[in-house]
């Protein structure tokens, strides 16, 4: 076993011994320049080891280059800013959105492991409502439903309240200053149709 061991020790060391050894220069000899005839040119590609030709690269180099299409274009575009508008209440309580329901205490997580650990059948005063009366379910129950069904028509009658006091203020408010503007008047505004209008 011993054995089998060092012996496998001994190929893994060697495999990268024989990965790190030196590749063959790429490096032309000069001395075999110098054995060339004088007017023969010497393969760069061919004694480099490359499988491109320097020769050809270099050629593509040396050709001016294409700009970048777009360089001279003048930019275009436009920003618009929109304001957003004042929100009434009923436009507020319309972005509301309550479709997912009410949210037990403690997260939907939460509730539905309590829900498990206590079970009703075997804990039925660790339920959520085992601490109201009977009557006190009923006065839940019917707050929930006056709630529901009579708050949306509460807030159409208290909107539409203000919205007549609104407007019966402002029709005071240009009924007042059309008086004072005639009354600044010579003649008390005789010759000004406003003032002698039966709209005042």
């Amino acid at each position: 076993m011993r054995l089998t061991l060092l012996l496998l020790s001994a190929i893994l060391a060697a495999g990268p011994a024989v990965a790190q050894q030196a590749p063959a220069s790429s490096k032309p000899d000069p001395a075999s320049h110098a054995a060339d005839a004088p007017g023969e040119q010497p393969l760069e590609n061919a004694q480099s080891g490359l499988p491109v030709s320097l020769d050809k690269i270099r050629d593509a180099l040396q050709q001016p280059s294409q700009t970048l299409r777009g360089l001279d274009e003048i930019p275009n575009f436009k920003i618009e800013i929109h304001e957003r508008s004042k929100m009434s209440l009923d436009d507020l309580i319309k972005s509301l959105d309550f479709k997912a329901g009410p949210v037990p205490a403690g997260g939907v997580y939460g509730f539905e492991q309590q829900r498990q650990i206590w079970n009703p059948t075997d804990h039925p005063l660790q339920q959520p409502y085992a601490a109201f009366s009977q009557s006190e379910l009923l006065t839940v129950l019917v707050e929930n439903l006056v709630g529901k069904y009579l708050a949306g028509k509460a807030v159409n009658a208290v909107t539409s309240a203000e919205r007549a006091h609104a407007e019966a203020a402002a029709r005071e408010e240009v009924h007042r200053a059309v008086a004072e503007y005639c009354a600044a008047q010579p003649n008390n505004g005789a010759g000004i149709e406003i003032c002698t209008s039966d709209n005042r």
